[in-house]
C-alpha cells in the first residue's frame, strides 16, 4: 500500500500529529506520542464547537426567523453561516480521533468529513469575495446594481458557487485513504492523503500549489483590487457615507486573512520541500518547519469558521438593549449594501437632474432672449 504523504486539509492538524517515514515505514513517535499536542488541539476543538455550532446556529436563525428584509450581503453571511456551522458539527469527530489518536471512524467518513473541510476553505473565501464585488458593483456601478439585487439572479450565482466549491475540494475526496500502521502497541489506523510512491511529489505540488492558488491568493487578488477601486471611487465623487455593512464586510474579510494565511505559508514550505526533493538536506531542514507548525497553523485555520458570529455580536451590541435575542436581525437589516447603493444612486441621479435642469433653464434664457419670449 502506497505511504500517506503529508497532511493538508482544514483540520490536518488532526494528521499532522500521525506522520510516517517513507522508508521503513514506522512511526516518529514525537509526531505521534506526543500527548501535548492532543491536548491542546482536542481543548481547542470542543472551544470551536462550542463556540462556533451555536453561534452559526443563532446566526441562521436570526436571518430565516427574525430578519424582516434579506439583502444580498444578508444572503451571502446566511450561505457563510451554514457552510460554518456545518463544519463546526463535524469537529466532534476530530476530537475523538485527536483523543484516541487513531482513526475509529469508517472509510468513507475519513474522505467525507476531510472532503466537507475543503468544501468549506473554498466555501467561505468564495462567498466573502462575492460580498466584496457586490460592494464594488453598489459604489462603482450603481446604476447596475438593481441588476445584480434580484434574488433570483442572486440564487443562480449561489448555486453556481457552490457546484464550483464542491468540484474544488474533490482532491480530498480522492486522495484521502485510512492506513493501517503497525506500532508496538498494536495497529494505529491513519486518515491521511496518499498520492502514490511514483507520483508523490508532482501530485503533492499540485494538490497544495492548487489549494494555495485557488483557495486563497486569486480570491483575496479580487478581494484587495475590488478594495482599491472602491476608494479611488469614492475619492472622485462627494459620497462619502459608509454604508453600515462596510466595516462588517473589512473585519470578516481580515479576520478570514489572519487565520489562513500561517496555514498557506506552510502549505508553501511542504511544497517547496517536495520540491527539493526527499532526503535532501533542503527538504529536511524544511520539514522541520513545516511539521512542528502544522498544527499551529491549521487550528488558526479552523478557529476562523467560529469567529463571524462573535464579529456580528460586537458589530451589533448597539442593538442588544432594544431588540433583545433580536440584535442581530436588526443588524443584518441595517448591512444592505443596497440601501447604499440606491441612495447613492439617488444623490447621483440628482446632481444630474440638477445639471440638466440647470442646462436647460439657460438655454431657455437663451432661447427666450432671443424670441423676446
Amino acid at each position: 500500500m502506497a505511504s500517506p504523504t503529508k497532511p493538508s486539509l482544514i483540520t490536518s492538524f488532526t494528521t499532522a500529529n500521525i506522520t510516517l517515514n517513507h522508508s521503513n515505514r514506522t512511526e516518529e513517535p514525537s509526531l505521534v506520542s506526543n500527548d501535548a499536542t492532543t491536548i491542546v488541539g482536542a481543548i481547542i476543538l470542543t472551544l470551536v464547537f462550542l463556540i462556533g455550532v451555536p453561534g452559526n446556529l443563532f446566526t441562521i436563525w436570526s436571518i430565516l426567523a427574525r430578519s424582516r428584509k434579506r439583502s444580498i450581503t444578508t444572503l451571502l453571511i446566511l450561505n457563510l453561516a451554514c457552510a460554518d456551522g456545518f463544519l463546526m458539527a463535524l469537529t466532534i469527530f476530530f476530537v475523538v480521533y485527536l483523543a484516541k489518536q487513531s482513526w475509529i471512524f469508517s472509510r468513507f467518513l475519513c474522505k467525507t468529513l476531510f472532503y466537507l473541510c475543503n468544501v468549506n476553505m473554498y466555501a467561505s473565501i468564495m462567498l466573502i469575495t462575492l460580498m466584496s464585488l457586490h460592494r464594488l458593483v453598489a459604489v462603482v456601478w450603481p446604476h447596475h446594481v438593481s441588476t445584480f439585487n434580484k434574488k433570483r439572479i442572486a440564487l443562480r450565482v449561489l448555486a453556481g458557487v457552490w457546484i464550483v466549491v464542491l468540484l474544488l475540494a474533490l482532491p480530498a475526496l480522492i486522495f484521502r485513504q485510512v492506513e493501517e500502521i503497525p506500532t508496538g502497541n498494536g495497529i494505529r489506523y491513519v486518515c491521511a492523503p496518499q498520492h502514490g510512491i511514483g507520483e508523490y511529489g508532482r501530485m503533492e505540488v499540485f494538490q497544495y500549489m492548487f489549494e494555495t492558488v485557488v483557495g486563497f491568493l486569486v480570491p483575496y487578488a479580487v478581494i484587495v483590487s475590488s478594495y482599491v477601486c472602491i476608494l479611488r471611487r469614492l475619492r472622485r465623487t462627494k459620497f462619502t457615507r459608509r454604508v453600515r455593512s462596510e466595516n462588517l464586510i473589512h473585519a470578516i474579510i481580515v479576520v478570514f486573512g489572519i487565520f489562513w494565511l500561517p496555514y498557506h505559508m506552510i502549505n508553501m514550505i511542504q511544497v517547496a520541500a517536495a520540491l527539493a526533493g526527499e532526503g535532501t538536506p533542503l527538504a529536511a531542514s524544511l520539514e522541520k518547519i513545516w511539521r512542528p507548525s502544522r498544527a499551529v497553523t491549521s487550528s488558526l485555520a479552523f478557529i476562523s469558521s467560529c469567529a463571524n458570529p462573535i464579529l456580528y455580536t460586537f458589530a451589533g451590541r448597539s442593538y442588544i438593549k432594544t431588540n433583545g435575542l433580536a440584535f442581530m436581525a436588526r443588524l443584518f437589516e441595517g448591512t444592505a449594501l443596497d440601501s447604499g447603493a440606491r441612495k447613492m444612486r439617488k444623490e447621483t441621479l440628482g446632481l444630474k437632474t440638477t445639471d440638466s435642469s440647470t442646462s436647460a433653464g439657460g438655454q431657455a434664457v437663451k432661447n427666450g432672449t432671443q424670441t423676446g419670449i
